[in-house]
């Protein structure tokens, strides 16, 4: 029987995570996971993440399970694949099955962090082929090139909801609507918003009734729901749809721990049935311990923290750091934990709706939590988005209006036109005594797409908005067609007059398209005369 020091079982962002710092530590350390390859989800993550530097804000998913992976290997972690963990015993001893054989291991600790599976609904005609859950859609996109659909209908408004329908769009398919049962959407204000400029409409107090079709999904029922979530007779909507993607939450992947012992809780805010754990991410069996979503669902810059604190936890109790060490380590994780945990999204808001103002004071916009967008009126009433009073030249409209853990707009500009400050979770400003330099750093580093470079300026009666454009094909310079507004509506034709695309855009390119002055304060997307993959 192979003994090691730690056995990691999973091997996305809190396990390799957990795997580095214990062999940073100097521990023998294995990560055991069942796919085909590792990264968890990090490898199907094309977005860039929220946080700040400490948490890789703006730096891809991918990129970070890319790096993780190297790190891992390079300071000697063995990752074994196609392993699956069938069972935790005594002694802290696993049965794995690998390579169609079961054999027995033991370790000293051994961190669980095999995440959490997605929920599904039930509803007439959900059996059919074309309904499945949004991680298995995002699975076919990004990780075998296979479009799931052509005509997709999204349940479920949270962030997976939202960050897979944008992927959608970006693979060529057409998102037909998102419906949510609750009366607002849920995840991040700035990922409703980009997906609602491209058209794509929302339906909250809405859920799916039926699946149509024989053999395949070839269309789809919603209704309007009662405060009992009940759909409420006569008002069901027949779309023109192919595919459903369910995303309507989490559960925590808790039966290892269950297996071997652990005491378990049922905690609603953090999926369902979790492991019971101490601050280190212990159970109650010693020398066990869970991190990332098996510990409760939340963001992949969460669980990474998670896995290093109870990787030196685990270093701490088989003697490889001194108590002293880990309380240093320990402080600096834990602060770091607690500011991706802030703001109107923390984990102990989950379920809330009687948050109605930012921290600042700001009325939060009824429209962006009900329809994605935020109204005319209300962009104007945030001093980093509105326009007017600008001068001459450009300068950034950032619409950002909630209090989200992020500040790459800030670390980016060279000029300290934007300022967060300490607080991430603060609401950019725009500091007024400072020229913006339109380099569009700004533009290409935020996490959520929610800068534009606007200059009112550019000839007698038209302006210009530069925006983020993160689709295929990129229009080019002299391109002609719509610009659209928030709500994803037609305002106006535009030209497209500059697009950069270089390193220092961070694959994010800048379309700057020219409209009409009076347009520059709503013009926010550009829609090709040739919709391309739009």
């Amino acid at each position: 029987m192979k003994r090691y020091e730690m056995i990691v079982i999973g091997a996305g962002p809190a396990g390799l995570s957990a795997a580095i710092e214990a062999a940073q530590s100097g521990l023998e350390v294995v990560v055991f996971d069942e796919n085909e390859w590792p990264g968890g989800q990090l490898f199907k993550q094309i977005h860039k993440f929220f946080g700040s530097r400490e948490h890789q804000a703006r730096t891809r998913g991918v990129k970070i399970g890319q790096n993780l992976l190297e790190a891992a290997r390079g300071i000697g972690v063995k990752v074994v694949l196609g392993a699956t963990v069938l069972g935790i015993y005594k002694n802290k001893e696993i049965a794995v099955r690998l390579e169609g054989e079961v054999r027995n291991c033991k370790a000293d600790a051994i961190v669980i962090a095999t995440g959490a599976s997605e929920n599904m609904m039930t509803f007439d005609g959900w059996t059919l082929p074309g309904v499945m859950g949004a991680g298995a859609a995002q699975t076919l996109m990004n990780l075998h090139g296979v479009r799931p659909g052509k005509k997709i209908l999204m349940v479920g408004s949270g962030n997976v909801g939202l960050v897979v329908s944008f992927q959608l769009k970006q693979a060529g398919c057409d998102v037909v609507a998102v419906v949510d049962a609750a009366a607002r959407i849920g995840g991040y204000g700035v990922h409703a918003a980009k997906l609602a400029r491209t058209g794509v409409p929302f339906y909250t107090s809405h859920t799916v009734v039926k699946a149509v079709g024989a053999e395949k999904v070839e269309g789809a029922v919603i209704a309007e729901v009662g405060a009992d979530f009940t759909p409420i007779p006569g008002t069901e909507m027949p779309l023109d749809i192919d595919t459903v993607c369910i995303a309507v939450g989490l559960s925590p992947m808790s039966q290892l721990a269950d297996n071997a012992g652990a005491e378990l809780v049922y905690d609603p805010a953090k999926g369902g049935y979790v492991a019971a754990l101490t601050d280190e991410g212990e159970t109650s069996v010693k020398g066990l311990f869970c991190a990332g979503d098996v510990a409760g669902i939340e963001e992949a810059s969460s669980a990474m923290i998670q896995g290093k604190i109870a990787a030196a936890a685990a270093a701490r109790d088989l003697g490889y750091i001194t108590a002293a060490d880990f309380e240093t380590k320990a402080f600096g994780y834990k602060e770091s934990l607690a500011k991706i945990r802030a703001g109107m999204f923390a984990p102990g808001n989950k379920g809330r709706t009687d948050i109605v103002q930012t921290d600042e004071g700001y009325p939060l916009s009824e429209s962006l939590l009900a329809r994605g967008f935020l109204s005319d009126a209300e962009a104007a009433a945030f001093p980093a988005a509105g326009i007017g009073g600008g001068g001459g030249g450009p300068r950034p409209v950032i619409e950002c209006t909630q209090n989200i853990p992020c500040d790459p707009c800030q670390d980016v500009c060279p000029k300290g036109c934007i300022l967060v400050g300490d607080n991430i979770t603060a609401l950019p400003q725009i500091a007024g005594e400072k020229a913006c330099s339109g380099c569009a750093l700004c533009v290409g580093a935020c996490s959520g797409q929610a800068i534009f470079l606007v200059n009112e300026t550019y000839e007698d009666g038209y302006g210009t908005v530069g925006l983020p454009y993160e689709f295929v094909p990129l229009p080019q310079k002299g391109d002609k067609g719509r610009a659209l507004g928030r709500d994803g509506g037609e305002l106006c034709g535009a030209e497209v007059v500059e697009v950069r695309a270089g390193a220092a855009m961070d694959k994010t390119p800048m379309v700057v398209m020219k409209v009409p002055v009076s347009e520059i304060a709503r013009a926010r997307f550009f829609r090709p005369e040739s919709e391309g993959g739009i």
